[in-house]
């Protein structure tokens, strides 16, 4: 346990940068439940699953830098892309506005379930948060152990989520219809415990905070979310960076 709390204490530092070149461990596909293609890079190894969902402007291959950092963490990341992105494809894919993105988030968390993961978790940005909100919605008790939403809220009803949530959004992060933070934050509180809100200053949006200053706490907080190994690094005394 100590050597992985010195993993988590000297992560970030210690990671890639952004565009630093590296590639993926393995590269799979699978299918989701009304007949889409899902294509994804598979990044280490373990019981403890985690898919990452990609916002509107990124791909699967967004997720590099991320991916190795929680895989060095412990855990058996999933980056995705989302049908109509890279080569996945599916149903619907050409209409954004009401293609079945949960299922695709599903089909990732089942994939990782059926290969061995004992627990799954989602990290999502933009649509790729909400598709994660709504995959918790749809999903069966216990197949999402967590999820985390970045600058973004489930479509579907936040009262109806199945398993623990942390939502991270910039206080003026704003997309054409007006600021992100009010429906945020109303669907927040819908939400059932246990949750989180942070609410970072700027306005930078989802995927993009990794890119800033604030993309350590980003990753941080995440880490702390999804390992629940927070307190434990305070209790013992070990620096928290």
């Amino acid at each position: 346990m100590r050597r992985l709390l010195l993993i988590l204490v000297c992560l970030i530092p210690a990671c890639p940068t952004v565009g630093q070149p590296a590639s993926a461990q393995q590269t799979v596909t699978f299918a989701t439940e009304d007949g889409g293609t899902i294509a994804a890079d598979l990044y280490g190894s373990g019981e403890r699953g985690l898919v990452l969902a990609h916002g509107g402007r990124f791909t699967k291959e967004s997720w590099e830098p991320q991916a190795r950092q929680f895989a060095a963490a412990g855990f058996r990341v999933l980056a995705f892309d989302f049908r109509g992105f890279g080569k996945s494809h599916g149903p619907g894919e050409k209409d954004f506005d009401n293609a079945p993105f949960q299922l695709d988030v599903l089909a990732a968390v089942r994939y990782l379930h059926a290969t061995g993961a004992k627990s799954v978790s989602v990290v999502g940005g933009s649509f790729g948060g909400s598709a994660a909100g709504d995959a918790s919605i749809a999903a069966r008790p216990g197949e999402i152990e967590r999820i985390v939403m970045l600058g973004a809220a489930p479509n579907g009803p936040a009262e109806k989520l199945k398993c623990s949530s942390l939502w991270i959004v910039a206080r003026d992060d704003s997309s054409g219809d007006g600021p992100r933070l009010p429906g945020i934050q109303a669907q927040y509180e819908k939400a059932p415990e246990p949750k989180k809100l942070i609410v970072l200053e700027g306005s930078t949006h989802a995927q993009y905070l990794f890119q800033t200053s604030q993309g350590e706490r980003v990753m941080r907080e995440i880490l702390s979310f999804l390992t629940g190994i927070n307190s434990y690094i305070t209790n013992t005394g070990l620096p928290v960076r």
